[in-house]
């Protein structure tokens, strides 16, 4: 597998071989395959609603004839790739951000709200880490009007692998276990992917 998500990377590179000044950001649909994440109130899958975010920011990337951004996801179908095999993309494509996407679930159908994760340990690109969370943060709270739980410290594999190549985060995007919630993010996606590829934009232009 990790042989086939390289070549695959470097194929991708090959084609689509960004601008001098382009920035590249990975983003990481969390799950797939036969990791189907939460499972939502209303039926729906996390491994389905992240990927179909990922998709459409990536799309309004490439319909912007200002875009300085050249997008990569770490899958673009329902498949499994591992937590390992995740971290090699951002390497090989030498990434200025990577984004791992994800919603959560709650046994409390009343839980709400996003949370953004970093790496916990100290690390070179923790601070830029934690000026992209707090972007983040503050345009799905004023824009799209979550809830915030709070920006967060953790041992998640795949940014603590991803900590050493670049700044990164892990983005739960509220509760498929509430219902106000499971249902905004399964009709709004392109307002979603907007949001996401605002934040992205303006933090890459610092």
């Amino acid at each position: 597998m990790k042989f086939i998500v390289i070549v695959f990377t470097f194929f991708l590179f090959s084609i689509c071989a960004p601008g001098q000044n382009a920035k590249i950001v990975v983003i990481d649909p969390g799950h797939g395959g036969h990791d189907s994440g939460a499972i939502g109130i209303n039926g729906i899958l996390e491994k389905d609603i992240v990927l179909t975010i990922a998709l459409e920011a990536e799309a309004l990337n490439s319909l912007s004839k200002e875009s300085h951004l050249q997008i990569y996801l770490t899958r673009y179908t329902d498949t499994f790739i591992s937590l390992k095999d995740r971290s090699i993309i951002p390497k090989v494509l030498k990434a200025d951000l990577f984004i791992s996407l994800h919603s959560n679930y709650s046994k409390n159908p009343d839980a709400r709200g996003i949370e953004i994760y970093l790496y916990e340990q100290k690390n070179i690109f923790q601070t830029e880490s934690l000026i992209f969370a707090t972007s983040l943060e503050n345009e799905f709270k004023s824009t799209l009007g979550f809830e915030s739980r709070g920006i967060k410290f953790a041992n998640f594999q795949v940014v603590k692998d991803v900590s050493r190549i670049c700044k990164s985060v892990l983005f739960e995007m509220g509760f498929l276990s509430n219902r106000d919630e499971a249902y905004y993010l399964d009709k709004n996606i392109e307002t979603i992917a907007s949001s996401l590829l605002k934040t992205i934009n303006e933090n890459l232009r610092l």
